[in-house]
């Protein structure tokens, strides 16, 4: 808002009204604790310090005039793009003045002192006293606060102090006893107003931005919990308190993460978050690169500290935030953690881990550490349908060392119950003989307190209805009104009625000598022996389901309720959920089923509804699932239940990974049922009060039954589904009746927690979880966290303390017992063979060296040849080579190049075998005529370490022929090792055209079932996480939570499994002989039943220590540069490698004979160009200067590291202490250049792989490096990078993307087709191909917003576009698409110019595309509704979008014809 907008009242001098004409008013904070209101303003330019004290004065006397209050201006302006000498030098005058303010002593010392600058900061010269020093650095700290808060410039201050001598300290006293007073702000020593006398700050403080006094780091602190500034001491204030800006306050917490950003200036912002449990808040601190060590060392996450400091709203963040920091202290723990005190441990049999898909957020490790402390000694992973956490577990325990700790291996399954009989309690009946088929209506879903309202029934012998039964019955209770709507029984209707009393013995009479027949049986049966149980009357029926009978003889019904099945039938239910009438079609369904079974069986008995063989595949698909607990007791119940679990997902998938019971007995060996939660059928049976012989076989068929906390299942008390629980007292009971369960068929009952997660506390996580899944009901209450056995004990006292301790302590140790210690997958590694694989691998090698280096190979090529075939063969890794090799010859004879990835290039047998084109070995020229060899020739050691390419060109001094240049340098060790004993990884590229081709490849070498994908695990990112929390405070009346508390909480959801997926190029491999199951489960990714992809259950990573996995990739880059061949005629791998022209896009614009200003500013010819066309990339070109192909492979190098780039190589080649040629760029660099500096081979090797991980040097290291003369600079290098790039796949990717280069040179509409069919992101037709000035026009209006804020299509445009503008630049053009000519994919060179895809018109998908392209072949269209009509696909968008662009302009709406058309 305008200034003077927002304070229109205020009455000024018109001086200082002009001064603030470009002013505009940010915010303004009013902070009631501290009495202070500040006005925050931007500008273009800074005001006056004049004009800023006036301005106070003025806002204070007309506008703020409380006396309590004081009123600060707080300036932004964005001088970024200013030089630090200008911003200063334009400005002293109003910082001095500012100074002034603060105490006379200020202003003197810095307006005495020298002032030089750099760039990027500014050097302070004076002399060397202690008051100097001091202030010096409190002026330093200000100033560095103010350049970034005020003028958005960061800038690093650099001190230098003088010596003076004797005489002139002497003659000369610097500053006299009035000054040092003078330190004291102004406003204390006289009765003027406070001018935001704010001592060395920008803000209210003494202290600057963070410490301005300078991080004192002393050898012997006074107290040695104090991390950062000063000791201090005081009562800490709860982070939920904090609301306002405060001044001085103390705070605890626990440290969450810590972050580092390095400035400009080169000093750093470190960024500490921190937690009470009741908020969260950002500490932000500055320290030096010397200090940052020390700070990371103490303030590491999980660190408990306390802060002394300010609370400021940070205006970057718009928070508030702990600033000018006084201190950092440890401090204890002060959370209360449980503990487990009891002498006998329980064991948990049922908790879900974060894998448990968007329902649990237990993490192993802390699980384990946990139960470690509590003292338990075993516990269950019973995930929701999967098994993916028992991986985790297991590297959990190992990483904690808990040898004696036992893993127990289980799944909560979903059981269908496809063998439950539908004749129970069968005597042998026929279906000629007497039933019953009966059906009722209740007030309700409860046998126990709800009530019947009609009873209606049929009496049916020898298939024909011979008799009914009606009636109604007073239900002494209220009907809802949900039940009249179902029904249309109302109260009325009933009032008059017998009673249940009276009404039931009538019908148990008309039932007489019958078997009873209902449909879904179980609910109705309920009510009629709740009702004779209630009356003392007595009774045995056997009693025959029709849903389940229905089931056997109707498969692939959509469902089974009774008006399906009676429409399949061909049966009228008119009244359907009235008593008399369900009956009466239920008999008829009977009747007809009776029939059906008759011609199917050839006899009439009942039973032979009862099948032990379960339902088809769809019918289960559609039957409801219980929950059920399904624990591995040895090995091979792991592979059952392994089995069982891959089935469930590959097989009966529906919604949830089903798992049929029928299924389930045929692989029970070796597994333990239990009874699960109160999903699980056991409960649900006690609970819906099933007859006595369901029960009976539902407790024989589970090895032990579960209870579990009352509040677990407390969501019933309130659900009017469930009215037979009414309060806590209810769920006790049907707990006491599963316990007496267990007594009456000697079945242990285990008490269980039904863990989601950990503590109490941790439930908000998985509320936020539910929320982000639609789940409106997740803010009830559910603590599903793991107790402690006291905790137990007390919750199930009301069984009596023995049977308390029984069901807590002794049966959960039981069944733990019972189970062996297994692990979850094979210690073995099983290698796939392939017969003759080490005599074949040597075959391969020795031909092809033959035939490059003639008969009498020179002795580098045997010695490194043998070495590597020594260690591969030894390690049992030929096999490997010889897969990898067959994928590529195949490839290759279909006519697609392969590039090698990773560091298989440093491998020479690669080479020799076809796996890489990359030679590794050491530059050297050959003669492919008579086999002339050149390794060690003066000129040719010169190239050492560098690519052969680069050598001039020569002729055989033998025959005269042109020598060929090959040889990279690169050390095998690189990839296998120094010892050759490191498992190789062979990752390869292949055409993204030719990937599924290769994947199926791998079943012809290795046979159909061998081969599964790599399967993935996708869990909650962080950024989704925080946007969970953010949606659920937005939809709970916008709950306010500051960033670094939303960032806690969503620590909790962070991991949390969200589905699965497939690698993009991993293939496992099964040895043959072997079952998968053996290994892991398998599913669909994303159990996507649709696909025929089959990929491992487990994450690949889990099981690559057993199975081979190879890495078969699909890459852009070998298939653009088999459509360029294709186009060209030219063969790719016949390219040299040292083209001049090709070489100099790589520094300017001359080949392809336009300039910068053709290009929007772009100086070089790499745009387009893989590996070097990004802006990153580009500007490493312009400092480097490449020159030859051996440079582009040290910039890819350094363009693919962590930190090996920027504020390392960069700066040390900017500061000129190493060249391009010098620089560590890949990982092999350092074990190369440590060899020849002397170092033992194999140490350097260690010392290369630690720094290329990120894992910097040890003290020992860095001692050893410099007694060996290994410059400081190198050093510090190692210790910046956090992960670098191998050579050979630098190497891999510089001869792809030199080759794309060339044809960019020489065959430039071969080129651009090829780039825009296969790598342009955003090519649109409307935005690109209508001339220079439209795209001009689309990069300019993309530009106009800053890069930041741009979003990822404009960013994929706007890369297209400068491609595109290139082409244009070097002369060529678009030709107009013609829907009968166009290609829906791939861009075609017609007459000179390019036309364009289908694909590249806006609103036409690929599938559009294809269906318009092949309309298209088969004759004109009449009219643009025939098109789209004929192109399936093609939106009327599209159609509109195509006659916008003029392509079908020629065609009709319509194809009708007119009356006119016929007239003239």
């Amino acid at each position: 808002m305008d200034f003077h907008e927002a304070f229109n009242n205020l009455v000024i001098n018109e001086e200082l009204e002009r001064a603030y004409n470009e002013i505009s008013v940010e915010k303004v904070v009013v902070s009631k604790t501290r009495g202070e209101i500040t006005v925050i303003i931007k500008g273009l330019s800074p005001l006056k310090r004049s004009h800023i004290v006036s301005m106070q004065s003025a806002l204070k006397g007309q506008i703020f005039t409380s006396k309590e209050q004081t009123v600060i201006i707080e300036e932004r302006y964005d001088l970024s793009d200013y030089l630090v000498k200008n911003i200063f030098e334009k400005n002293k005058p109003s910082i001095l003045e500012e100074l002034n303010e603060q105490g006379r002593i200020y202003y003197n010392i810095l307006n005495k002192s020298k002032i030089d600058f750099d760039d990027t900061a500014i050097y302070i010269e004076n002399e060397d006293n202690f008051i100097i020093r001091e202030k010096l650095k409190e002026i330093s700290a200000w100033l560095e606060l103010i350049f970034l808060k005020r003028y958005n410039k960061e800038v690093s201050i650099h001190l230098k102090f003088r010596e003076i001598s004797e005489k002139e300290k002497e003659e000369k006293d610097s500053f006299t006893i009035e000054e040092i007073l003078a330190t004291r702000p102004q406003a204390e020593q006289t009765s003027k107003p406070k001018a935001n006398n704010k001592p060395m700050s920008e803000d209210k403080g003494k202290k600057a931005f963070s410490a301005p006094s300078g991080f004192k780091k002393k050898s012997i602190p006074l107290d040695p919990s104090v991390i950062y500034g000063k000791n201090f001491d005081g009562a800490s204030v709860l982070l939920k308190d904090i609301t306002e800006e405060q001044r001085s306050l103390i705070v605890r917490g626990r440290i969450l993460k810590l972050d580092e950003r390095e400035t400009k200036t080169g000093r750093f912002i470190i960024s500490i978050v921190i937690t009470d449990f009741t908020d969260s808040i950002t500490c932000k601190i500055w320290a030096s690169p010397e200090e940052k060590g020390e700070l990371k060392k103490r303030l590491s996450p999980g660190a408990f500290i306390k802060i002394s400091a300010d609370v400021q709203m940070d205006p970057f963040d718009n928070e508030l935030t702990l600033s000018k920091v006084e201190g950092i202290k440890e401090t204890e723990d002060f959370t209360v953690k449980r503990i487990d005190k009891s002498e006998k441990k329980r064991v948990e049999l049922h908790l879900h881990t974060n894998m448990s898909e968007m329902d649990a957020v237990i993490d192993p490790g802390t699980l384990l550490k946990t139960l470690s402390a509590w003292g338990h000694k075993a516990v269950a992973i019973t995930d929701h349908g999967v098994v993916q956490g028992f991986t985790n577990a297991l590297h959990a325990k190992d990483k904690l060392k808990m040898n004696d700790f036992k893993l127990i291996y289980g799944v909560e399954g979903y059981v269908v119950d496809d063998v439950s009989p539908a004749v129970r309690m069968d005597k042998g009946q026929k279906f000629t003989d007497p039933a019953v088929v009966f059906d009722i209506e209740t007030t309700g879903f409860g046998p126990k307190n709800c009530r019947i309202i009609e009873i209606g029934a049929v009496k049916v012998e020898d298939g024909k209805i011979v008799s009914k039964f009606s009636a109604f019955v007073n239900p002494k209770q209220s009907i809802p009104e949900e039940i009249t709507k179902l029904t249309s029984i109302t109260q009325e209707m009933v009032i008059n009625e017998p009673e249940i009393d009276i009404v039931l013995p009538k019908f148990l009479e008309f039932c007489k000598g019958c078997f009873l027949v209902a449909h879904n049986a179980s609910f109705d049966t309920s009510f009629i022996f709740e009702n004779m149980e209630r009356l003392g009357l007595k009774g045995e029926f056997t009693i025959a389901d029709t849903v389940t009978m229905s089931r056997v003889l109707l498969p692939g019904l959509k469902n089974y309720k009774l008006d399906t099945v009676a429409e399949r039938l061909g049966i009228v239910l008119e009244h359907h959920h009235r008593a008399v009438d369900d009956a009466g079609c239920t008999a008829e369904i009977y009747i007809k089923l009776c029939e059906l079974a008759n011609e199917r069986f050839g006899n009439s008995l009942l039973s032979n509804f009862n099948t032990k063989e379960g339902f088809d595949t769809e019918t289960i698909k559609k039957m409801g699932t219980s929950h059920i607990i399904i624990l591995a007791k040895n090995d091979i119940g792991r592979i059952n239940l392994y089995k069982l679990v891959s089935l469930s997902h590959l097989t009966y998938f529906q919604r949830r990974p089903r798992i049929p019971k029928s299924l389930l007995m045929k692989h029970r060996e070796g597994l333990i049922l239990g009874s699960a939660c109160e999903a699980g059928e056991l409960y649900q049976a006690v609970l819906r009060r099933h007859g006595e012989d369901e029960i009976e076989a539902l407790a024989k068929f589970y090895d032990y039954f579960e209870i579990q906390p009352l509040a677990n299942n407390s969501f019933m008390i309130e659900n009017d589904r469930v009215p037979d629980i009414t309060d806590k007292e209810d769920l006790r009971e049907i707990n006491r009746k599963i316990v007496s369960l267990g007594e009456k068929y000697n079945k242990p009952v285990v008490a269980t927690c039904d863990a989601h997660f950990l503590n109490p506390e941790d439930e908000i996580y998985r509320k936020y979880l539910l929320w982000s899944k639609g789940m409106k009901d997740a803010d009830r209450p559910l603590p599903l966290y793991l107790r402690t056995t006291e905790e137990m004990l007390e919750e199930f006292s009301y069984l009596g303390k023995d049977k308390a301790e029984e069901v807590v302590i002794t049966n959960t140790n039981l069944i733990a017992d019972m189970i062996e210690i297994i692990s979850p997958v094979r210690p073995d590694k099983c290698a796939p063979v392939i017969e003759n694989s080490d005599e074949e691998l040597r075959r391969i090698c020795y031909d092809k060296a033959y035939e490059i280096y003639g008969e009498d190979l020179p002795k580098k090529v045997v010695d490194r040849l043998e070495h590597e075939l020594t260690s591969i063969i030894s390690n049992g890794f030929a096999v490997m080579y010889i897969i990898a090799q067959k994928l590529v010859w195949k490839s290759n004879e279909d006519g697609y190049l392969v590039g090698s990835r990773g560091s298989v290039g440093s491998s020479f047998v690669a080479f020799l075998s076809g796996i890489t084109e990359v030679n590794s070995l050491s530059a050297h020229y050959y003669c492919n005529h008579c086999h002339f060899v050149d390794f060690d020739s003066e000129e040719v050691r010169s190239y050492s370490g560098r690519s052969g390419c680069d050598m001039p060109d020569k002729l055989c001094p033998v025959c005269g022929e042109p020598l060929v240049k090959d040889g990279h340098d690169i050390p095998f060790e690189t990839f296998l090792g120094f010892n050759g004993d490191k498992e190789p990884d062979i990752d390869l590229n292949f055409s993204g055209e030719y990937q599924a081709k290769a994947h199926a490849y791998t079943e012809v070498i290795f046979g159909e079932g061998q081969t599964f994908r790599a399967g993935t695990i996708t869990g909650v990112a962080d950024k989704t996480a925080y946007g969970y929390v953010l949606k659920y405070n937005e939809e709970h009346d916008n709950i306010v939570m500051r960033r670094s508390e939303i960032e806690r909480v969503s620590l909790g959801c962070i991991g949390v499994r969200r589905s699965t997926g497939q690698h993009p190029g991993g293939i496992v491999v099964l040895p043959l002989g072997e079952n998968i199951n053996t290994f892991t489960p398998v599913q669909h990714p994303a159990n996507d039943m649709s696909t025929p992809i089959i990929t491992t259950h487990f994450d690949y990573h889990s099981i690559d220590h057993n199975l081979l996995k190879l890495d078969i990739l699909g890459h852009d880059d070998p298939t653009m540069i088999r459509m360029l061949e294709d186009l060209t005629g030219v063969n790719a791998q016949g390219i040299r490698l040292d083209d001049e022209k090709v070489l100099s896009l790589f520094h300017g614009l001359t080949a392809l004979e336009i300039e910068a200003e053709d290009l929007d500013g772009y100086d070089l010819g790499s745009l387009g160009v893989p590996e070097f066309g990004t802006d990153f990339v580009m500007q490493m070109l312009r400092e480097t200067k490449p020159q030859t192909f051996s440079d582009l492979v040290r910039i890819s190098g350094l363009s693919h590291g962590t930190d090996v780039w920027t504020g390392n190589a960069q700066t040390l080649i900017a500061e000129g202490k190493c060249e391009l040629k010098t620089a560590i760029c890949t990982r092999d660099d350092i074990m190369i250049y440590l060899i020849d500096m002397g170092l033992e081979p194999g140490h350097a090797f260690k010392i290369m792989e630690s720094v290329r991980k990120g894992k910097g040097l040890t003290p020992e290291w860095e001692q050893e490096m410099t007694e060996h003369n290994v410059p400081d600079w190198y050093i510090w290098s190692c210790k910046k990078i956090k992960y670098m790039f191998p050579k050979a796949h630098a190497a891999a990717y510089v001869m792809m993307g030199f080759r794309i280069a060339y044809f960019k040179v020489y065959h430039p509409l071969a080129y651009y087709s090829a780039f825009f069919s296969i790598r342009a992101k955003a090519f649109d037709y409307g935005l690109f191909c209508f001339g220079k000035e439209k795209l001009l026009s689309v990069i300019k209006e993309i530009k106009k917003v800053e890069k930041r804020h741009r979003n990822k299509k404009d960013e994929d445009v706007l890369g297209d576009a400068y491609i595109v503008l290139e082409m244009y630049a070097r002369g060529f053009e678009f030709m107009p698409i013609d829907i009968y000519r166009a290609k829906p994919k791939y861009f075609q060179i017609i007459d000179n110019k390019i036309m364009p895809a289908l694909v590249s018109i806006e609103g036409l998908g690929d599938k559009a595309a294809y269906a318009l392209y092949e309309a298209a072949k088969k004759g004109k269209f009449l009219s643009k509704d025939d098109l789209k009509q004929r192109a399936k696909g093609t939106t009327q968008t599209a159609i509109d979008k195509m006659t916008e662009l003029g392509i079908i302009n020629e065609l009709p709406n319509s194809s009708q014809i007119s009356l006119f058309d016929f007239m003239g």
